[in-house]
C-alpha cells in the first residue's frame, strides 16, 4: 500500500521534489554498474562509468536507499530528503562474492571492468558449493574447463580449456609458473584450496605475457594475503567412501613480516571395487602439503612443500609387489618444493621469481618412472603510466632441467634455457575505447627465435576482442599419461617442432538491473588455428604411442554463454554452456581428436534461508559424448562416452558465530562410466599380457582366452569411477 501511495503522491508534489545524486566507490576506486534502489518505490538506477547516479524527482521525506554491487557487501542507508542532496557511498569488499581486481591480463592489479582481456574470477565461496580436496577437482564447476581423468588406476589428470588438452593450460601461483612437464600430471593434486584467495581464468593464448604452455589459456591461483587472512581457520570433511580432508591455517607476525601458514592433509585408504573388475575404483592416497607465505612492505615470499603416496591396481596388491610382474599396481611417490616471490625494486621496477623442484618415484606394474625436474623462472618488470598510456616491459627467463629413466633422456637429461623480452602498451583512446598491444620474443636453442604478438580491444566495459599468437615448446614426458601406464612405448619419429596457434576471442558481457536484483549475461565466441600440432597416435600399435607433428592443422572453435541471476530474495543462479567444434585436418581427411566434447554445461543455484542460518547449494556438470580410443575393430567397448551428468547438493548451516556445518551428496544421480559396458579396463584379467598371442607384425590376435585381441590398457577413461557418496564437514575461523 505504501508503494502505491508513494507513486500516487509523486506527481502531486512537484514543489517538494528534489534531486538525490552521488557516487558509488570502494576506497578510491569508483564502481560502475552498482545498483541503487529506493525501497518501497519504483526508483532504480545503475551507476555510470564514473560511479555516478542521480534521481531527479525524489519527494521530500524519509527514504531508505539500498546499494548493491557484485563484489561488495550490500549497503542500506536511511536518508531524510529536505532539499537537493549529494552523497558518496563507500562499499566494503565482500569476501563471499566475486572479486573485481585482476592480475592475469596485464601482470598488474587492475579493475576487472578496466581490463581489455576477458578474465573470469572465482572466489573460495564458489568452490565451497561443492567442496573438494584439491584445485584439480574444484575447477570442474567453471564453464569451459574440464578436469580430465587420464588413468582408471592412478586417477591422475589435467585441465582442459575449451576442448584443448591439459598441456596447453598454464598453471600459475601468484603469476609464477609452477606446473609443467613432469608436474603437469601430478602437481595439480597437491594444490590445497586453503591457500586460495581467488582463481583467475584466461581462455585463449597468453604466450605474449606468459610464454610457452599458455596456448589454450591459463589458470592463475592467487594466494591469500597474511594481513587479510583469519587468525585461525579450520575446514575438514569426510565422505562415505572414507576420504578425509583437513585444512588448517593461521597467521602470525615476526618483526616486519606478516606470515600465513597453511597445512593440508588428505587421506584415503579404503579399497573399493564397485564394478568387480578386480581393480581399485579410486587410488589410495596419502598427501601432505605445508605452505608459509611471508608478506612485507615491498614484496612477498611463498614456500610450499608437498608429498604424496598413492597407489591403485589389483585389489590384492601390496607394496611387496611394487615393480614386479606378480600383481599389478601403479605406485606413485612424489615430493615437491616450491619457492615463489615478488619484490619491488624501485617505483616502476619489480621482479617475480619461482623455483620448483619435483621428484618422482613411481612404478606402473613392472615399468619404473624415476624422474626429477627443476624449473627456475624470473621476470623483471618495468611498468610506467604516462599520459593515458600504460607501458609494460618484461625480461623473462626460464630454465628447465628434466631427467628420467625413459627413452626421452636416454642419452642426456633435458636442459633448456629460454630467455625472452616482451613489450606491451595499453592506451585509453577515448572514454569508451581502450587498446592493449603487445609482442614477445623468446630464444630457444632448438627452435631459434619465437615471436608472439597480441592485440586486445575493449569497448565501453562490455565488448572485448582479443587476437593473439601462442606457442609451446613440447616436452613429451607423459603429457599423455597413457605413455607410461600399461608399459606403452613412446616412439618419436621426427624432430618435433614447437606448436603454434592463432586465436581470436570476442567477449560481450552486460549487467541488467531488475526491480529485485540483477542479471548478468556473458557471451564469448572463439576460434583457434593450430599448426605443428603434436598428436599421439594410439591406433598404429596397441603397445606403442607414436608422436608426430600433424601434417596439416587443427582448429578449435566454439561459443559459450553464461547467465548470472542474483535476486534480493537470496536466490542466486548461474547457468553456463559451451558449444565446441574441434577438428584435425590431415592428408585431406577430417577427424575429431580423442577426448574432446562438443557440448558442456554448468549449473549452480544457491538459496539462503536467513531465519534458519542455512544455505542450500545445487551444482551440476553436464558433458557431451567424448571420442574414446579403441584398440582394434574387435574391441566391444563403444567409441564414444555417453552424456556425463554429475549433480551435487549441499546444505550448510551457521551453528556458531564463527562456525559452519555443511554436508551433502556428490554425484546425486549415481552416474558411473562403466554402466552397460562389458568392461572398462582392457585386459584386466591379464595386466602383464602374459597370455597375449601376437602375429608377425607384433599385433595381438584373437584367441580363446583373449577373444577381442586386447592388450592391458587402463586409459579408456573420461571421468571418475566414484558413484554417489555423502559427505559431512565443519568449518570455522577466528578473524
Amino acid at each position: 500500500m505504501k508503494k502505491y501511495i508513494f507513486a500516487f503522491l509523486m506527481p502531486l508534489s512537484c514543489i517538494a521534489q528534489f534531486e538525490l545524486s552521488g557516487k558509488i566507490k570502494n576506497k578510491n576506486q569508483v564502481l560502475p554498474g552498482a545498483i541503487i534502489k529506493i525501497e518501497k518505490s519504483d526508483f532504480l538506477k545503475m551507476s555510470d562509468e564514473e560511479g555516478y547516479f542521480s534521481f531527479k524527482t525524489v519527494p521530500k521525506g524519509k527514504i531508505e536507499l539500498t546499494v548493491s554491487y557484485i563484489s561488495m557487501k550490500t549497503k542500506k542507508l536511511k536518508l531524510e530528503i529536505i532539499g537537493n542532496k549529494y552523497i558518496e557511498i563507500d562499499l566494503e569488499e565482500d569476501n563471499q562474492t566475486l572479486d573485481e581486481v585482476v592480475i592475469s591480463g596485464n601482470l598488474k592489479e587492475m579493475s576487472k571492468s578496466e581490463s581489455p582481456i576477458a578474465i573470469e574470477i572465482y572466489k573460495p565461496a564458489f568452490f565451497a558449493k561443492n567442496p573438494s580436496a584439491n584445485i584439480f577437482e574444484a575447477l570442474q564447476g567453471v564453464n569451459g574447463l574440464r578436469p580430465q581423468v587420464n588413468c582408471n588406476i592412478c586417477n591422475t589428470g589435467d585441465i582442459h580449456i575449451n576442448g584443448m588438452e591439459g598441456p596447453y593450460t598454464l598453471i600459475l601461483i601468484d603469476g609464477m609458473p609452477i606446473v609443467s612437464s613432469l608436474s603437469s600430471v601430478y602437481g595439480l593434486m597437491g594444490i590445497p584450496n586453503s591457500l586460495i584467495e581467488r582463481v583467475e581464468v584466461v581462455k585463449g593464448p597468453a604466450s605474449t605475457l606468459y610464454g610457452s604452455e599458455a596456448v589454450g589459456g591459463l589458470i592463475n591461483i592467487i594466494t591469500k594475503t597474511p594481513l587479510k587472512s583469519p587468525k585461525l581457520s579450520f575446514d575438514a570433511f569426510t565422505t562415505s567412501w572414507g576420504e578425509i580432508n583437513n585444512d588448517w591455517g593461521f597467521r602470525y607476525k615476526i618483526g616486519k613480516f606478516s606470515a600465513l601458514v597453511g597445512i593440508n592433509m588428505f587421506n584415503y585408504q579404503n579399497i573399493k571395487d564397485k564394478n568387480t573388475d578386480g581393480f581399485t575404483d579410486l587410488s589410495l592416497q596419502k598427501r601432505l602439503s605445508v605452505f608459509n607465505k611471508f608478506q612485507y612492505s615491498s614484496g612477498s615470499v611463498f614456500l610450499r612443500f608437498s608429498g604424496e603416496n598413492r597407489w591403485g591396481g589389483e585389489t590384492n596388491w601390496d607394496k611387496k609387489y611394487r615393480g614386479t610382474d606378480q600383481v599389478y599396481g601403479e605406485s606413485i611417490i612424489t615430493k615437491r618444493a616450491e619457492l615463489i616471490g615478488n619484490q619491488k625494486l624501485a617505483e616502476h621496477l619489480s621482479i617475480g621469481y619461482s623455483l620448483v623442484y619435483h621428484l618422482q618415484d613411481s612404478y606402473y606394474g613392472e615399468t619404473p618412472l624415476l624422474g626429477k625436474q627443476t624449473t627456475a623462472f624470473s621476470q623483471l618488470i618495468y611498468s610506467k603510466k604516462k599520459n593515458k598510456q600504460d607501458w609494460l616491459v618484461g625480461l623473462p627467463f626460464k630454465y628447465n632441467y628434466y631427467d628420467d629413466n625413459t627413452i626421452l633422456t636416454k642419452t642426456a637429461p633435458i636442459s633448456q634455457f629460454t630467455p625472452g623480452l616482451f613489450v606491451q602498451n595499453e592506451a585509453a583512446i577515448t572514454t569508451k575505447l581502450k587498446t592493449s598491444m603487445g609482442a614477445r620474443l623468446d630464444i630457444q636453442k632448438n627452435h631459434g627465435m619465437i615471436f608472439t604478438p597480441r592485440l586486445a580491444i575493449k569497448w565501453d566495459n562490455s565488448l572485448r576482442l582479443n587476437i593473439g599468437k601462442g606457442y609451446r615448446i613440447v616436452n613429451v614426458f607423459a603429457e599423455e599419461h597413457a605413455a607410461m601406464t600399461g608399459a606403452k612405448e613412446i616412439i618419436i619419429e621426427e624432430n618435433l617442432k614447437p606448436e603454434e596457434s592463432w586465436n581470436a576471442n570476442l567477449n560481450w558481457n552486460e549487467k541488467i538491473a531488475l526491480k529485485n536484483g540483477f542479471i548478468g549475461i556473458e557471451v564469448s565466441g572463439f576460434y583457434t588455428y593450430f599448426s605443428n600440432k603434436i598428436l599421439p597416435n594410439y591406433d598404429r600399435h596397441p603397445d606403442k604411442i607414436y608422436y608426430n607433428n600433424l601434417d596439416g592443422y587443427l582448429t578449435s572453435k566454439g561459443l559459450s554463454l553464461s547467465l548470472d541471476l542474483n535476486l534480493e530474495n537470496s536466490l542466486k543462479v548461474q547457468v553456463s554452456g559451451t558449444l565446441l567444434d574441434v577438428k584435425k585436418y590431415e592428408n585431406k581427411q577430417t577427424a575429431r581428436p580423442y577426448f574432446t566434447e562438443k557440448y558442456s554445461a554448468k549449473i549452480s543455484a544457491s538459496y539462503d534461508i536467513p531465519e534458519l542460518n542455512t544455505t542450500i547449494d545445487f551444482t551440476s556438470n553436464i558433458t557431451g559424448p567424448l571420442l574414446l580410443p579403441l584398440q582394434n575393430e574387435l574391441d566391444p567397448r563403444p567409441g564414444s562416452s555417453p552424456w556425463t551428468l554429475i549433480h551435487n547438493v549441499q546444505f550448510s548451516k551457521k551453528i556458531l558465530k564463527n562456525a559452519k556445518l555443511y554436508g551433502g551428496v556428490k554425484n546425486l544421480g549415481n552416474f558411473l562410466p562403466y554402466k552397460n559396458l562389458p568392461f572398462i579396463i582392457a585386459g584386466a584379467k591379464d595386466p602383464f599380457d602374459k597370455n597375449v598371442t601376437y602375429d608377425n607384425s607384433g599385433l595381438p590376435i584373437s584367441t580363446e582366452s583373449n577373444p577381442y585381441a586386447l592388450n592391458f590398457d587402463p586409459t579408456y577413461v573420461y571421468t571418475s569411477l566414484q558413484g554417489r557418496r555423502a559427505y559431512l564437514g565443519l568449518k570455522f575461523e577466528i578473524k
